[in-house]
């Protein structure tokens, strides 16, 4: 086997086994510092072997016994850190089992266990989601900063307090007693809501979809819900992700450049996912007030209803965006719903909410605010303002088949170059 093929065969794999490595490796040594560095010796192990020896059967497995031995090895070696386990492992023991969360006692897979207690109420939010996303879920620290919409350096801060905060507060690695879960839910709700996100539209690299980390946050919310099934917002979260992956084989053309929603072929929707998410929307809306997921899932709903663009129930769409910034105000709700009453109302009417939020520090550096705003100038034929948004748009985005389509609007709303026929 080549060097490249194989190197990209340790990347495939490694993408793909990641969360589960770690997972493992935290469970069983009790450190997370300690399992991203065996992990990575795990890999570079591969990268030397797996040209010579050929791929295994089994790579994941071969990973994880080349990183438990690596792990062995440096302990024994550091008996000051083996120590520094022993007392961790003491206290998590003094803690005592887990309160049984499912019929056999036990959460159903072994990242979800991780996300929980990554997600411990010692952590603020932030670092609790910053943290799950680069150590589990498998996100470069870029990608986890494209999530927050904070610069990468202050994504990587996040994620090194949150590890220096589980250390210092010495929290065991075990899963949250069952009369814990709730109030750790919302974290868990949000890493993988961005996991999605990241899955739908990728925030760096060749594609635009990564229907991998899709496919598994939709996954792991399956599993959530079962293990909590009364969770309405459980539900929410399920039926959103549902409803948007549903259109994924028709948001992209041949060539991998994004198609709108104007411009899909709704037949190529998947019917089965859109039947079942509707049907949590209802679950999630029905027996309290309205969760931010599960609003969003009613929004999903009513674009996959709609034969077309033109015939969405736009003042439908406005009216749960209204709700949604009061339940969970952000900019991102204020950017979405300026589009939707731009839909509703014209473009100038959205035009000048966009612009509303241009100061909003949170959208600085995202691409997708210039953007709407090109569109809009775009639709009100004023080109030469649409020209500089594009341009704006494109100094931020980091995907290229979003770049390339950005590209072509932009020479839609340029003048010719002069000498051109």
């Amino acid at each position: 086997m080549t060097q490249p093929r194989a190197a990209g065969s340790v990347e495939h794999v490694f993408r793909e086994e990641r969360g589960r490595l770690l997972a493992v490796l935290v469970r069983q040594f009790g450190d997370l510092d300690l399992a991203e560095e065996v992990a990575s010796d795990a890999v570079a192990a591969a990268l030397e072997r797996w040209p010579v020896d050929g791929v295994p059967a089994r790579p994941g497995a071969w990973l994880l016994t080349t990183a438990r031995r690596r792990a062995v090895d440096r302990l024994r070696r550091d008996r000051a850190y083996a120590a520094r386990l022993a007392v961790l492992q003491v206290e998590a023991d003094r803690a005592g089992p887990a309160v049984p969360v499912d019929e056999d006692g036990d959460v159903p897979d072994e990242r979800l266990r991780l996300f929980f207690t990554c997600c411990h109420p010692a952590l603020p939010l932030e670092a609790q989601t910053a943290l799950t996303l680069r150590c589990l879920a498998g996100l470069s620290t870029p990608e986890v900063a494209r999530a927050f919409l904070v610069p990468t350096a202050t994504a990587a801060q996040r994620i090194v307090r949150a590890k220096k905060k589980i250390r210092d507060a010495r929290i065991p690695f075990r899963v949250p007693e069952a009369r814990e879960l709730p109030d750790r839910l919302p974290g868990v709700l949000r890493v993988l809501y961005l996991i999605f996100t990241e899955g739908y539209a990728a925030s760096s690299g060749a594609e635009l979809v990564r229907a991998d980390l899709a496919a598994e946050a939709i996954r792991l919310v399956r599993i959530l819900r079962g293990l909590l099934p009364a969770e309405r917002e459980v539900s929410g979260l399920l039926a959103l992700l549902l409803l948007v992956d549903a259109r994924r084989d028709a948001r992209t053309g041949p060539d991998g450049d994004p198609v709108l929603l104007d411009d899909q072929d709704r037949s190529r929707w998947d019917a089965v996912a859109i039947a079942e998410g509707r049907d949590l929307v209802v679950r999630a809306l029905t027996g309290g007030p309205p969760g931010a997921y599960g609003l969003q899932a009613a929004i999903a709903a009513c674009h996959v209803e709609a034969a077309d663009v033109a015939t969405t129930d736009w003042p439908q769409v406005v009216a749960l965006y209204d709700v949604l910034r009061r339940v969970a105000p952000s900019p991102l709700v204020d950017l979405n719903r300026a589009v939707a009453v731009a839909m509703r109302d014209g473009p100038q009417a959205g035009l000048a909410l966009l612009d509303a939020l241009a100061g909003d520090p949170r959208l600085r550096g995202y691409h997708l605010l210039p953007a709407a705003r090109a569109d809009l100038l775009r639709r009100l034929d004023r080109r030469a303002e649409a020209a500089g948004a594009y341009r704006a748009a494109l100094d931020l985005v980091g995907n290229e088949p979003e770049r390339r389509y950005l590209l072509r609007r932009l020479a839609e709303v340029s003048p010719p170059p002069p000498g051109s026929p």
